[in-house]
């Protein structure tokens, strides 16, 4: 299956599972930290600079806002975790909804979980894996803000959050630089052979 990452139009945002679409097509749900540079990860994969808005503030994102490429599939923005400037009503409530979104059966065709390239992922990023992994669908991290990192750091880095999420041999993690476009590529030949699968 070819895909066009550029065609690309915003669907709906979803703030209650009534409002899921449910129409078989395949759903790319991203996840990641309110601060690990989600939205620019998502902008540079679509070639638009402020598709997936860029919050200044982390935590902007606090609703599932599906995206339509190419009319072939689904990228779903989940709600940014473990950082946000709001009330224990407002953060239980995007718990609820992406539980809700994770319980749904058969609506995640890939998980791409964004870490941050410079640190050990946190105990929310644990979580969101084994979330991940408890639906059943393969999961791809994406160690974002790779342009940090001095080269020899990179591979120790990479090995940390590999044992830290407990991840196993074929599961990729992918080294990415939403500023410079590094392993963009990458991310889009793993999710056209998850498509293709």
């Amino acid at each position: 299956m070819a895909i066009n990452f550029n065609k690309v139009e915003f669907i709906l945002s979803a703030a209650s599972e009534k409002q899921f679409v449910r129409d078989g097509m395949p759903q790319l749900a991203f996840a990641g930290r309110s601060n690990v540079g989600k939205s620019s990860v998502i902008n540079r994969l679509v070639n638009r600079k402020n598709f997936a808005r860029v919050g200044a503030s982390p935590g902007k994102t606090s609703q599932i806002n599906y995206f339509k490429i190419d009319g072939k599939l689904y990228l779903v923005d989940l709600p940014g975790y473990g950082y946000a400037k709001v009330s224990k009503t407002e953060r239980d409530r995007w718990g609820k909804l992406m539980e809700n979104y994770f319980q749904s059966a058969g609506l995640i065709h890939l998980g791409v979980q964004i870490v941050d390239a410079r640190h050990k992922p946190t105990a929310d990023d644990v979580t969101m894996h084994d979330y991940f992994v408890q639906t059943g669908c393969p999961v791809v991290i994406v160690a974002n803000k790779l342009d940090k990192l001095k080269a020899r750091e990179i591979e120790p880095n990479l090995a940390q959050i590999r044992e830290t999420l407990s991840l196993r041999d074929d599961e990729l993690v992918i080294p990415f630089s939403a500023e410079k476009g590094t392993g963009k590529e990458q991310l889009i030949a793993a999710i056209l052979d998850h498509l293709n699968d």
